[in-house]
């Protein structure tokens, strides 16, 4: 890791309290951030999955259940256990995950699994050298040249939240788009990443077309394997291509989701989406749910998207050239402006989750 010798700075004494209190936030988020790695490890080893399927068990019984080193297994539920992911009785010695936990960490399709976040994460760490490279040089670090566990892990990440939403609330927000799927529509998913979303939507509407889009080969390449393990491939069509450059015209639905503010053009893309949708075509955008303003995102959602957008999201979006990239901290207010510049006379919120912002745009 390269680093960089600060000079000698006189900093007065402090309070004490007011130390006392900084140093105890610090403990705990630096606690929160080692764990954060082994909750990532649990998830990886099956710990989590064996923990729940067994029901309250010891060190060695679960070390037993899922091949692993009862000595190191011992010390990670001692680490879960301070931090609450894991349930101990001291009277039997044995370790077990409550209703919630095992919501939150054995079971993958729960929207709000966090086996795919902490993979996220993990990129963050093991690109930081690079990512400190693009502060350094202005250029910021695109998303195609971070460590592959980002690419897994985005699909882990927000795969659960889709499932949960898309077709069940976040389509049906949208004015008269459901009818249109259910009878038959062309619909572009831009950004499509590894086509979690794409799949969702073939499943549910067998009516429909849909072309999948993404500049990342790699994507793309698991996309492909993706629609034909599912047995769609004849009616999701992937393709490697910018949101500045999608193929093809005459969309009923364009989708960006979660990826409008990565680019260093968005501008670009909706005006692109712009010319290649129907008359009457619909444009979805699902972003992260942040306020307008800085001080409204100063909290615990907003520092979590704040970290990430800071080694991942703004950073690619500098890489492209971006002066003022969005960041995943854009808000509504200046997601619409970027939407009416591109021609979209109608831009509404409709509808949102405690994370998710649903945005409906019309020619």
């Amino acid at each position: 890791m390269t680093t960089t010798t600060a000079p000698d700075i006189a900093v007065a004494a402090p309070d004490p309290d007011e130390l006392d209190a900084f140093m105890g936030r610090a403990v705990t988020d630096m606690g929160a951030a080692a764990s954060a790695a082994l909750v990532l490890l649990g998830d990886q080893l099956g710990l989590y999955a064996g923990l729940h399927a067994g029901g309250p068990q010891t060190s060695a019984a679960l070390a037993k259940r899922t091949g692993t080193s009862e000595r190191l297994v011992r010390e990670w539920l001692a680490n879960q256990a301070a931090g609450g992911y894991v349930e101990h009785d001291p009277a039997t010695g044995t370790f077990s995950l409550n209703a919630v936990q095992a919501f939150a960490l054995a079971d993958p399709t729960s929207p709000v699994y966090l086996g795919g976040l902490t993979e996220v994460l993990a990129a963050i760490w093991r690109d930081l050298d690079d990512v400190a490279d693009g502060f350094r040089s202005g250029k910021g670090l695109p998303w195609h040249a971070h460590s592959s566990c980002l690419f897994r892990g985005t699909e882990r990440f927000f795969r659960p939240g889709y499932s949960a939403n898309l077709v069940g609330e976040w389509l049906p927000a949208l004015d008269g788009v459901v009818a249109k799927l259910e009878q038959g529509a062309k619909v572009a998913d831009v950004g499509c990443g590894h086509a979690a979303s794409t799949v969702l939507m073939a499943e549910a509407f067998p009516a429909s077309t849909f072309y999948a889009f993404d500049y990342h080969p790699e994507s793309i390449a698991r996309a492909i394997e993706v629609a034909k393990g599912e047995g769609l491939s004849d009616r999701i069509h992937c393709q490697v291509a910018s949101a500045q450059t999608i193929p093809g015209d005459g969309y009923d639905l364009i989708c960006f989701f979660d990826c409008l503010h990565d680019m260093g053009d968005p501008l670009g893309a909706a005006k692109r989406a712009r010319e290649v949708i129907a008359p009457d075509g619909t444009l979805l955008i699902v972003e992260p749910n942040a306020g307008d303003a800085l001080t409204d995102n100063l909290n615990p959602v907003g520092r979590l998207f704040y970290a990430a957008s800071t080694a991942i999201c703004t950073s690619h979006g500098v890489s492209e050239g971006a002066e003022d990239a969005l960041g995943a901290q854009a808000g509504e207010a200046r997601l619409s402006q970027v939407l009416r510049d591109a021609g979209f006379t109608r831009v509404r919120r409709a509808t949102e989750t405690p994370f998710n912002m649903v945005l409906e745009a019309r020619p």
